[in-house]
């Protein structure tokens, strides 16, 4: 039988056990800008490069903050990406509501989770097209989340999704032991340099097309912990992080082809 009589729906499983439609959505993710996210014992970032369609538009969001100790970065269709972060959005105020606390990062990544899942076991669904990063920082300390299409979720160190991600996955593997030590300022770099590896040879990390977000806890004068809110640097404020790697190997933002995905 022809893969074709299989990827009509996402309902509809083919002889070998898979839904094409959801490996479909999957591939709209690889189309996406590469992002980068770590997570170490005080702090979580995510790095993130930028697209703009064309010379004469802006470059489009790639972080999002979701609630003061949470966000998310993205690869992928960024109409889809805006549609679950309102989602979480909604999901933490709830929570905030009728708890009185911040919600914890599991329970909101479940639930993103289950409700992509729903949209693979209905007829006439379809899976969304993009990619999470979810970092945040809860009672327990510092997360990383990846988020699929397929509504599979799973805590992480370190990971990447996008474009040429596999250079930049192959980087955090070579320094995966060092991570929980570092602080902040040493978390950012080694993002910085993870993006740097997966970029084409033309291209370079600049101020305009690099993002950064962290959130983290720290220790107070009486010895409490405290809550570094989830923040995201652009501009000049990423400028001194990009100048500290910049000795290193230079490349550029990965080109998406085919379908219009995130900036």
């Amino acid at each position: 039988m022809f893969r074709n009589n299989y990827d009509n729906d996402s309902v509809t499983f083919s002889p070998q056990g898979r839904i094409f439609q959801v490996e479909y959505a999957a591939e709209a993710v690889k189309q996406g800008s590469v992002v980068v996210g770590i997570a170490s014992k005080t702090h979580a970032v995510l790095v993130a490069i930028k697209r703009n369609a064309e010379e004469l538009s802006s470059y489009q969001k790639k972080l999002f903050p979701i609630d003061e100790h949470v966000g998310i970065a993205i690869a992928g269709l960024t109409s889809d990406a805006r549609v679950l972060s309102n989602f979480m959005k909604q999901q933490c105020l709830g929570h905030r509501l009728t708890y009185g606390r911040n919600m914890p990062v599991r329970s909101l990544v479940d639930m993103i989770g289950s409700k992509a899942q729903v949209n693979t076991q209905h007829y006439g669904k379809r899976p969304y097209g993009v990619g999470l990063l979810v970092a945040g920082v809860d009672e327990s300390g510092p997360h990383l989340f990846e988020f699929q299409p397929s509504g599979m979720t799973e805590e992480m160190q370190a990971f990447a999704i996008g474009a040429r991600s596999q250079m930049a996955r192959t980087y955090l593997e070579k320094n995966l032991d060092a991570f929980a030590a570092c602080g902040r300022e040493e978390l950012v770099r080694h993002g910085l340099k993870a993006l740097k590896e997966s970029l084409v040879q033309d291209r370079e990390l600049t101020v305009e097309n690099t993002s950064v977000g962290i959130a983290g806890v720290s220790k107070a004068e009486d010895g409490s912990t405290k809550v570094e809110p989830f923040k995201v640097f652009d501009g000049q404020d990423v400028n001194a992080w990009i100048e500290s790697v910049a000795d290193n190997k230079e490349g550029g933002a990965a080109e998406g082809e085919g379908m219009d995905v995130d900036g």
